[in-house]
């Protein structure tokens, strides 16, 4: 059985991409930025693309839809921001409750960054738990690492999940997966020596943990480059060159540190390889960086889908 969605800030479609293989049929897809909507046109035709602010948006012809999820804007909650919450014009939580409001879901799943668990949060997470619950909502926050669910790449965020009360006891967390993630070399190693790099055995050898958080998805950086100083000094640690991006893997004699192409980035995100990106380097890597790994949102999204059946298999109980 496949049950119905609305995203708002979908972005690339990590988090569609996860809800998708989760057993979501997208209605819509809510987008402001015409390359982001141009990779989702460009992966899956079919889908109700909608480019356009989400202040604009209404979800009132889409009662009754199964959930309705998204990846508000993170910098009102980001330690590397002012982390201004609710006083940030770029705070998409009123809307997000506005559109559950007016489309009545039997969920809600929103990601965002780590901070939003900070104690300076805590009023403002009690707002909206209150918002919430007056619509007949049980709500939760929960972090969860991306590493849990086999993406090589210590990621940590925020999941908030709200169910209608109908559903809400029969929802549970996913669990980390048993198995521990591969590593950079074990995950990068066929992308890396693509062009028959010499030293791609010897580069494995060194890229023998995970990926640290991605970043440099900002339109605020010049270019595509692996994040501030710290974060490129541990990417340094796994022999990779931080400062920029590459357009292809290393060539057969080269020397020194290589640099991540984008497809190797989307890959550390957890992106299935077909899974393309409009835009030249830049464009594509803002995407990618700002991106909500597939495969925790499939994990999320799986344990929603578990608490509809479960709830439909107890009425057909009572009813027998």
């Amino acid at each position: 059985m496949s049950f119905t969605s609305v995203e708002i800030c979908t972005g690339a479609g990590g988090q569609a991409r996860g809800l998708e293989m989760a057993g979501f049929d997208h209605l819509a897809l809510v987008e402001i930025e015409p390359p982001a909507c141009s990779t989702l046109r460009l992966n899956r035709p079919e889908w109700n693309v909608i480019e356009g602010d989400v202040r604009q948006f209404s979800a009132s012809g889409f009662k009754g839809v199964d959930l309705v999820a998204g990846g508000v804007p993170c910098p009102p909650f980001s330690k590397a921001g002012k982390q201004l919450g609710g006083d940030d014009e770029r705070d998409l939580f009123p809307e997000a409750i506005r559109l559950v409001d007016e489309a009545r879901p039997k969920a809600v799943m929103l990601e965002n960054v780590r901070g939003l668990l900070d104690a300076v949060f805590e009023d403002y997470r009690s707002k909206v738990e209150r918002q919430l619950k007056k619509l007949g909502y049980k709500t939760a926050w929960r972090l969860l690492n991306a590493s849990d669910f086999g993406v090589p790449q210590l990621r940590p965020r925020v999941i908030f999940v709200g169910l209608h009360k109908d559903y809400a006891d029969y929802f549970h967390w996913p669990l980390p997966l048993d198995e521990e993630p591969p590593t950079v070399g074990e995950c990068l190693y066929d992308l890396m020596g693509a062009n028959g790099w010499r030293g791609v055995d010897r580069w494995k050898e060194q890229a023998n943990s995970i990926a640290p958080t991605l970043v440099g998805g900002s339109k605020k950086h010049g270019g595509p480059d692996l994040g501030p100083t710290r974060a490129k000094r541990a990417w340094a640690q796994l022999g990779v060159d931080g400062k920029g991006l590459a357009d292809d893997a290393p060539a057969k004699d080269f020397v020194g540190m290589p640099r991540l192409t984008p497809r190797m980035t989307a890959r550390l995100q957890g992106f299935d390889d077909d899974w393309q990106f409009s835009g030249r380097k830049t464009a594509a890597y803002r995407q990618i960086g700002n991106a909500f790994p597939p495969p925790v949102a499939r994990a999320v999204g799986q344990r929603i889908v578990s608490a509809f059946n479960a709830a439909a298999s107890r009425r057909v109980k009572k009813v027998a």
